[in-house]
């Protein structure tokens, strides 16, 4: 409940309003909707009696009447004698054929309209079956007598026909039994929805009416705890605070903290506190205005004198700059000579290297050569094998063999030149590949040496590039050392110029002290002792609230004091 109660209390007052009328309203709708719904289901009761029983009983009621007054006639056709009177009959007995027709027409209509349920159905199809079948002997009866055969009219009639139409009649009347039943129970229904109706309804009213009274109630009283008094109470009050009449009690309720009311009680206590503060503050304020323009007399003396020693400082970081960029610069071009040499050195160094691997390549040919006149050392020595042998041959052969003999010992002498030819080959690729060995050797050394030399000038490179960058940091922290005593030259000028306006702003500063001390003297303080208690809405006295604090003003300074430079 509490819950509940807080949260209305967090809604305004046109949403409590709204939210209280809207519930009225809403209780109305139901009313008008439930009354509605049970009209309606009268009304359809009643349609139901009248339009729809009532036609198919006042249609039941034309059947029987029209077989009613045919089984007369049909008695009478076999009474009379006159051809005359026996027109008239049968001319009567077609129009209540034609009746009875016509009521079935409107029977089908309306069952079409609004439908039949299984017993009237059931009771319909009898009837149907009946007037067939009873139709059938009336026309039996009436072609016998057109015959003149009036005996055998009167036997059909007093054998099949009467109890014919008798039954017809019963079924008839059965059907009317039937529609009665239900317009009594429709009629049943309708009368207790119409007194369910009437007590609903009253029920509806009374519940509304509590429900709203409620709503009213509980509305108002939030609305008076809240404004914490009568609403004309509250706008005097208001008023009177307006006005400037600090001294005026308010009618509080015991108790109350948290209304409009003791709201503005509470504003009313801290507006006296905050008057009275006011007015020591404007006093203090325009003494000290004063102190603050001498003050900044002084003050505006010592910024020039800074001001003219920060012109001297950036002079000389402007001198300082342009040295500094020299050497910026200077290292800047060093470093990129000691790149090119760097660069050069290590093309040597790849040069050095090229020379290393052709030598290499020198020794492997000096290998693969050798190896071929090791091969041709072992033909020559192969050749002089076969020389001899084929001298020997050549012996053998006498005679025959010598001229082979001869050829023998020019390929033998051949072999010998060529094996001789080989090993002084050899001896010379020998010795050429021991020089080989030695330019490897000296090659390698040359290139360990350019690979030194390529890593000292890396390194100097390096260290020329540090040098570079610390006098670029150098250059930019000159010039931002110089840029920030321009700025400080600068802002000290326009401090000395703030300065100017300050004194003008603390005498401004006292003038206004000085209307407002005449602006507050218009709020009417109440004294000490009335102040003391604060009259309650019961009439009991209590003691008032403590007003905020003033806070303590600073301890004036002689006016002779010189504030601190800044």
């Amino acid at each position: 409940m509490n819950i509940f109660k807080d949260r209305v209390a967090r809604l305004g007052i046109r949403a409590r309003l709204l939210g209280g009328i809207s519930a009225v309203l809403s209780l109305i709708v139901v009313l008008t909707a439930v009354g509605i719904d049970q009209v309606n289901r009268i009304d359809r009761n009643l349609t139901t009696i009248n339009d729809i029983n009532g036609v198919k009983m006042r249609h039941a009621i034309d059947w029987r009447g029209s077989v009613h007054d045919r089984a007369i006639l049909l008695r009478d056709l076999t009474l009379v004698t006159r051809p005359d009177e026996l027109q008239r009959i049968q001319a009567h007995f077609r129009r209540l054929v034609d009746d009875y027709r016509n009521a079935s027409q409107g029977m089908r209509e309306v069952i079409a309209a609004n439908g039949a349920n299984e017993q009237e159905n059931r009771l319909l199809a009898t009837i149907e079956r009946q007037a067939e079948r009873t139709d059938a002997l009336a026309s039996d009866i009436i072609a016998e007598r057109d015959r003149g055969n009036i005996e055998a009219a009167r036997r059909i009639l007093l054998a099949e026909a009467g109890p014919a139409f008798f039954q017809w009649l019963d079924d008839i009347n059965a059907f009317i039994d039937y529609q009665e039943a239900e317009t009594a129970r429709d009629t049943a229904g309708a009368r207790d929805t119409a007194s369910g109706f009437q007590a609903l309804m009253l029920g509806l009213c009374l519940a509304a009416l509590l429900i709203g009274g409620l709503i009213a109630i509980l509305l108002s009283r939030q609305l008076l705890r809240e404004l914490g008094a009568e609403p004309h109470e509250v706008k005097a009050f208001a008023e009177a605070i307006g006005r400037g009449e600090l001294a005026v009690e308010g009618k509080q309720r015991h108790g109350d903290r948290h209304s409009i009311m003791a709201a503005q009680v509470a504003m009313a206590r801290q507006l006296q506190g905050i008057v009275a503060q006011v007015r020591a503050a404007a006093d203090s304020v325009a003494g000290n205005s004063e102190q603050i323009a001498a003050g900044n007399g002084h003050l505006a003396s010592r910024t020039e004198q800074q001001a003219s020693a920060l012109s001297q400082t950036a002079s000389a970081m402007e001198e300082l700059n342009t040295t500094v960029a020299q050497n910026a610069d200077n290292a800047d071009r060093t470093s990129r000579e000691a790149e090119e040499a760097a660069t050069t050195a290590i093309q040597g160094g790849q040069a050095v290297q090229q020379v290393t691997q052709t030598m290499r390549e020198l020794e492997e040919s000096a290998g693969e050569i050798a190896d071929i006149i090791s091969t041709i050392d072992d033909i020559a020595f192969q050749t002089n094998i076969l020389a001899l042998n084929a001298s020997v041959e050549a012996a053998r052969a006498g005679e025959h063999g010598r001229g082979f003999a001869v050829v023998a010992a020019e390929v033998r002498t051949l072999a010998q030149n060529s094996a001789t030819a080989a090993r002084e080959v050899s001896d010379r690729i020998n010795r050429n590949a021991e020089r080989v060995k030695h330019g490897n050797a000296r090659a390698a050394e040359a290139n360990q040496a350019a690979e030194e030399v390529v890593a000292s000038i890396r390194r100097v490179s390096r260290f020329m590039q540090a040098v570079n960058e610390a006098s670029m940091e150098q250059r930019a922290g000159v010039q931002e050392a110089g840029t920030a005593v321009t700025q400080m030259d600068r802002v000290t000028q326009q401090n000395a110029a703030l300065v100017q306006e300050s004194a003008t702003a603390a005498d401004n500063l006292r003038q206004h002290a000085e209307r407002l001390m005449a602006a507050m003297s218009a709020f009417r303080l109440p004294d000490a002792s009335h102040r003391s208690q604060v009259t309650a809405h019961d009439g009991t006295a209590r003691p008032a609230e403590p007003s905020p604090a003033v806070p303590s003003l600073p301890p004036r300074s002689p006016r002779a004091s010189t504030p601190a430079c800044v």
